[in-house]
């Protein structure tokens, strides 16, 4: 099979976080109340949860958990006491709820500090093939 890239800021390379994200909403199940693709630049996906909480993923630092202050498809989310989760840029979906357990608690691998796993601007690092692997799982 052949490797194939997607042209950065296209409408499917736009789309591609939606993907794994989906994975994540069915893995945390009903403590969800809503989600979106924020801004591009880096792209950013926010998904409210029960309460006043939501995690919020950027393809540059990956997950963090906090409390909902503000934010929506058009502008970023604003986080209030964020806890990055660890883990890398696509933490496994069904290691998601412990992970976000920990932050709340503020054990296990989350950290007040942002990870840079990578930067926006690197289109062909590979980072894109790795969710064309969810995009891959959506379609089977």
């Amino acid at each position: 099979m052949a490797v194939r890239h997607v042209e950065p800021y296209t409408e499917e390379w736009r789309q591609q976080p939606a993907f794994y994200v989906s994975r994540v909403v069915e893995a945390l199940g009903d403590e969800v109340r809503d989600w979106w693709q924020g801004p591009c630049d880096p792209r950013t996906v926010t998904i409210l949860l029960a309460g006043d909480d939501a995690l919020v993923w950027d393809e540059e630092s990956g997950w963090r958990r906090g409390r909902y202050v503000a934010g929506d498809r058009d502008t970023l989310t604003v986080l209030a006491d964020a806890r990055y989760l660890g883990g890398g840029l696509l933490l496994r979906p069904e290691r998601l709820p412990s992970a976000v357990v920990d932050a709340r608690a503020g054990v296990g691998n989350s950290t007040a500090w942002r990870p840079c796993y990578r930067s926006y601007r690197h289109y062909r690092d590979g980072f894109d093939l790795a969710l064309n692997g969810y995009v891959a799982y959506a379609g089977a």
